[in-house]
């Protein structure tokens, strides 16, 4: 990798590039030019280009980008060519949906350990995992080598699942619930709210109505 300072955006794009390789290939595409690539991926092929030269050279010139290639360069180089083991914090509507999201399998992350604070839950099993009390998060953890924590509680209870990941040392925690929480600065944090990209959309609809 050539820079540790590898702007947020440009991971953002490797994830869609990652997603489109993907498709090509299931298609039978085995190679493709930048310029196609950049098509299907909606930006320019000096974007792909610079995006991809954070982590070194990709490509052959006159011939393009070999897919099979591409697809495991990118996933070695965000750390997505092995399984990170997933806690679920919050098996309401989102985290049960999430829980039969088998796409998190095929991705590398694999949702090992589901957990809810409420006792009509606590116990029973949903998609073959038994719901357990975020009590025993800490002590489960390390035996099943959970590393990522997911957030899906009612907002006023996301701090204290966040407490409960923190507390078992998961190394990293996207947030589903609509509110922030503090966590150690090492812990990295993701937030995943849906109303930042609906009011993206209702400002962009104004503004092509004015």
């Amino acid at each position: 990798m050539k820079s540790e300072h590898i702007p947020k955006a440009t991971i953002g794009r490797l994830a869609v590039y990652i997603q489109v390789l993907e498709n090509l290939l299931r298609d039978g595409n085995d190679v493709i030019s930048s310029e196609k690539l950049a098509r299907a991926c909606s930006v320019n092929s000096s974007q792909i280009r610079k995006d991809l030269a954070y982590f070194g050279e990709f490509g052959v010139r006159g011939v393009g980008y070999y897919v099979q290639e591409l697809i495991t360069s990118i996933k070695q180089s965000l750390g997505i060519d092995r399984v990170w083991k997933c806690a679920l914090i919050g098996v309401g509507n989102m985290g049960t949906a999430l829980l039969r999201h088998h796409d998190f399998e095929r991705r590398g992350f694999h949702i090992a350990a589901a957990f809810d604070c409420d006792p009509d839950k606590i116990g029973r099993e949903f998609e073959d995992l038994e719901i357990v009390c975020p009590t025993h998060l800490k002590e489960q953890a390390p035996e099943m080598g959970l590393e990522i924590g997911i957030i899906t509680t009612p907002p006023d209870r996301a701090q204290r699942a966040a407490n409960h990941l923190v507390d078992a040392n998961i190394r990293g925690i996207i947030n589903f619930a609509p509110a922030r929480i503090n966590v150690p600065a090492h812990i990295p944090v993701e937030y995943v709210d849906f109303f930042d990209h609906l009011y993206a959309i209702a400002f962009q609809i104004t503004l092509g109505s004015d």
